[in-house]
């Protein structure tokens, strides 16, 4: 038999506050979704994982990476330039 280590109240509305217990076991935070897995009069609480986290890494880039030192050189090249003209 399962022991009740963790209790909760119900509030006025029906909610009720995930023990801090709880949350760490589930890796759970303000914001994230839980599922309610029912079987007969039990109820399993299990974390939903998010989308983003999920499919992270699943779509390819249509372009590779920005060469961002070649941007910075040719961002100061067009400043010297703009200089130059100015004198």
């Amino acid at each position: 038999m399962t022991e009740v280590m963790h209790k909760s109240a119900l509030t006025r509305k029906s909610q009720i506050t995930l023990p801090r217990k709880v949350r760490e076991i589930l890796k759970v935070s303000p914001g994230d979704q839980v599922s309610f897995q029912i079987d007969g009069s039990e109820v399993k609480v299990v974390a939903v994982p998010s989308l983003l986290e999920e499919n992270f890494g699943r779509v390819k880039p249509k372009r590779t990476p920005e060469d961002f030192k070649k941007q910075r050189k040719d961002f100061e090249k067009g400043v010297a330039e703009e200089v130059l003209k100015e004198q």
